[in-house]
């Protein structure tokens, strides 16, 4: 691919984050994404992209984490007017939310006691969890404020670009532990819808 085209794919996928128009669903296959059905609302999944640097062109600070759950992306905002994208899983229908918070906890391995509103949800779940491979949470999470929500892992990668969590936002085990390494409590998290 060259230079021309990754900045026009990168300043593409990053227009909801900058305040342009959304990205249309027909553009997946121009920018190189692979169908994977739709989800279900109709709309197109995309495959999850590779984490790589793109070029960012919005106001938020190097640093900051801002993640677009229509895009299913997750951008942490690097200097020089770039940014280090991921692919992420997002609440499903119902379970979308946006707003600002800061991680207020990091955690290798943690361990995952699912919360009362979940447990009425599905009381087939375990009351609570060990940390390691077969932890929901994977293998780091970053806890959003006093909300209920985390960044974190995941042992069901194939799930990723897709739809299908509680309202937590879902990485690569590999993904989740890169972004862990870049960021530290109190970081700035801004989830748009």
């Amino acid at each position: 691919m060259n230079h021309k085209v990754l900045t026009f794919a990168a300043l593409t996928m990053l227009a909801p984050v900058i305040g342009a128009a959304p990205v249309r669903a027909d553009l997946f296959d121009f920018l190189g994404a692979n169908s994977a059905g739709t989800d279900a609302d109709g709309r197109p999944l995309a495959v999850a992209p590779q984490r790589q640097i793109v070029s960012y062109q919005g106001p938020e600070k190097p640093g900051t984490i801002v993640i677009s759950t229509q895009e299913r992306r997750l951008y942490l905002v690097l200097p020089n007017r770039q940014a280090l994208r991921y692919g992420v899983g997002v609440g499903r229908p119902g379970f979308t939310w946006g707003g600002v918070k800061t991680i207020s906890a990091k955690k290798e391995w943690p361990e995952w006691t699912p919360p009362s509103q979940m447990l009425r949800r599905r009381p087939d779940l375990p009351r609570h969890m060990a940390g390691g491979i077969e932890n929901p949470l994977g293998a780091r999470a970053m806890y959003l404020g006093s909300s209920l929500y985390r960044i974190h892992g995941s042992n069901e990668p194939e799930t990723i670009g897709q739809a299908v969590s509680s309202g937590c936002i879902r990485m690569t085990n590999d993904d989740v532990t890169d972004l862990y390494e870049h960021v530290k409590v109190g970081t700035k998290v801004i989830i748009q819808r």
